[in-house]
Formats: structure tokens, sequence, C-alpha cells
């Protein structure tokens, strides 16, 4: 069931998108109504090739602080700050130092990214700034010595570990062909697939393929070539979907899994009919079936005219966790005490309990699977009970 409601009432919600808009600098800087601000900061993809799925998460933040404000029951008034880092790790500095620098900026939403999150984790380290990521899944990004990062969802422990289940128990695959785009993230998830698929007998055959490759006929033959009859690949969609295509061209007919990073529409837009049947797996919910955040999809639906996707709930959820903590420190509240305060927090958001290890790991794990069909992504469950099923 849904735990935040908008009010119906129309003044709130002027005061929630005058919130939204304003941006001020300043850390005693009164909003329009009087009341002290604080701002909440996204940092993610929102222009370049993965911008889709910045756009879902950027969202969700959105929603959490217009809510918020339109229930009228704050000491403060929130507003959001946008953090573009186009998701790669030479534009992170600019964006996270930009937030940084922002003194009437309470907490930051992300980096949606691995690489981004790794290339910023010490500067928010250094200013006390909380970096609550609802998306980015390396493994290592818990091992690194970040003072403020936490993660809100299972890391690729959960996820790679899921398509190996998948394929030895599932489709009792026999070789496996596993691409990974060499970035923090395709790496480090690409990893954990091949060795859990090596406990459980599979052989694994592993290329890795850079982003922007003009030309993935090389790879794609390969794969056919190799006798492996299922694929993974851990990339993002804008690589993801030119790679099905040439897949496709080669005729390779087996099973192909990818991961959150291609879990997005644009994945079939780009890839067109080369996408269909691919599987896709996520630690994420599907937000436009799961009866539980119903109203969620309602609301987000009308803020924004379009169905959330990956991640919009998850980065809701993220925010409103930040903005229970930060409710009940009321207009006092440092950066300091926030993140002390949501590092100890268990809260239940829409998707899952939030609580943090004292890594600043989510320690449960859980991965979905979805598919491609009929030019739809479609939620097919757990993929840990699909597996044993």
């Amino acid at each position: 069931m849904l735990r935040k409601r908008l009010l119906q009432t129309a003044a709130p919600l002027v005061v929630g998108v005058l919130a939204l808009a304003g941006c001020s600098k300043g850390g005693d800087e009164a909003s329009a109504d009087g009341k002290k601000v604080f701002k909440i900061a996204y940092e993610g993809p929102l222009t370049g090739e993965s911008a889709a799925l910045g756009a879902h998460m950027e969202n969700g933040v959105k929603l959490a602080i217009q809510q918020a404000n339109a229930k009228g029951d704050l000491p403060f008034t929130l507003q959001y700050v946008p953090g573009d880092d186009t998701g790669t790790a030479d534009q992170a500095p600019a964006a996270a130092q930009k937030i940084i620098d922002d003194d009437q900026v309470i907490a930051t939403i992300g980096p949606a990214f691995s690489a981004p999150t790794k290339a910023v984790g010490q500067l928010y380290s250094q200013a006390n700034l909380l970096a609550l990521t609802s998306s980015a899944s390396s493994p290592s990004l818990t091992t690194l010595g970040f003072t403020s990062f936490l993660r809100g969802i299972p890391n690729d422990n959960a996820q790679g570990g899921g398509m190996a289940v998948y394929y030895a128990k599932k489709v009792k695959a026999k070789k496996v062909f596993l691409v990974d785009d060499k970035t923090e993230y395709g790496v480090g998830l690409s990893g954990v697939a091949e060795a859990d698929l090596k406990k459980d007998g599979v052989q694994v055959v592993r290329e890795s393929v850079p982003q922007k490759t003009p030309d993935y006929t090389a790879v794609a033959t390969e794969a056919k070539n190799s006798g492996a009859d299922a694929l993974i690949y851990a990339g993002f969609y804008a690589d993801a979907a030119p790679f099905a295509k040439k897949l496709k061209e080669a005729g390779f007919t087996g099973p192909k899994i990818a991961s959150d990073g291609t879990n997005d529409k644009k994945f079939v837009e780009l890839a067109g009919d080369a996408s269909e049947g691919w599987l896709l797996t996520c630690p994420c919910v599907d937000p436009t079936v799961d009866p539980d955040i119903k109203k969620f999809t309602e609301d987000y639906r009308a803020a924004f005219k379009v169905d959330p996707g990956t991640y919009s709930a998850e980065s809701f959820d993220a925010a409103n966790l930040v903005i229970e903590q930060l409710k009940a420190l009321g207009t006092g509240a440092t950066r300091e005490a926030l993140l002390a305060a949501v590092k100890k927090a268990d809260y239940k958001g829409l998707t899952k309990r939030y609580h943090f290890d004292d890594k600043g790991e989510f320690p449960d794990k859980a991965a979905f699977l979805y598919q491609v069909k009929d030019g739809k992504i479609v939620y097919q469950g757990d993929v840990n009970t699909l597996a044993n099923g």
C-alpha cells in the first residue's frame, strides 16, 4: 500500500511546484512561504546515451519532494537540485562538486551508475554529504572506504548470481558466452556471473567490448561460432541494442540475458525486433504491475505523463527515506546529523525494507527477471524462484 499520499487541495500543490522550481543559494535563505529551505539533489545521467535511465530516477525523487511539500506538515520547504553526470566518471566530479558547494543541499540520491560513484565517493565523504544510491550496483563500491555512501538496492552479487542460477538450473546451459562493456558496472557484474556459472559446472567464454564500439559484427560472429548455448550481456542499452541486431544477423538463437542497464524501453526501441525474447535482470520491482505500488504509479503518470521506469520507485523510496529522517531532525538538521540518522534507519518503503550494514551495503538479496515480448518488457518474477521452479 502506498504510504505517502498527495493532498488533493490546490494550494499545497502550488507550493510544491514552486519549491521544485526554486534553486536559491545560501544556507539561511528562506523559501517564498518563509520556511527554511533544504535541498535534495539527484546525481545521474540527465543527458547523454543513458539519459532515459536517469530520467526515471530523477522523476521518482521529484515526486517524493513534491508530495512531501504538498502535505503541508514539514517545518521546512524542500527543493530539488539536478546533478547531471551524463552517467560517466569523467563528468561526475564536476556534477558532485556543484551539489556539494550548495550549502542548502542536505542529501543526494545517487550517483546512479557505478563508475561515477567510484569517481566521486570520496568527494561526498569529505563533505559529510549523504550519497544514497538507488541503482549503482557494483559490489566493490562499499569496500572503498567511502563514509557517506549508502546503497539502497541489492548489489550485483544478487543480479549476477541470478543470471547464473537461471542458466544453470532452468536453461541447463552447458556453455555461456559472456560479454561486458569494460565499465566498472559491466566488468563487476560479469565477474560475478562468470564465477557462479563455473561453480555450477557451466563453461564460460568471456569477452570485453568497450562502450560505443562502432560495429559489433566480430563479437556477434564469435558468439555464434563459440558453441555457446546461451549468452549474457553486462552493459547499457545504447550498446546492447546494436549488439542484439548483430547477434540476430549472425544467427545466434540461444537464450540471451542482459542486465538492469539494458532494462529500459529504449533497448526495445533501438534494437527493434532483435530485442524480442531477450531476458533482462534487475533488482528493481515493476511499478506498473506490482499492486502494492499502484498509487505511486498513478501519481507518477499524472505528474510526468509517462509510466515509471527502471528504479523510479526505488528512487522515490530513497528520497522518502531521507525526508522521513530529515523531518525528525527538524530545521536544525545538518549534513552530518542526517547522514548518521539515515545510516541507522529502518524504513519500510514501497519496494522493500531499507536498512544498511556497517559499510553502507544493503544486506538483502533479490533479483527479478523480465522478458521482451511483443515489443514490451514484461515482468516474469523472482529469478531464483523461476530458476528452481
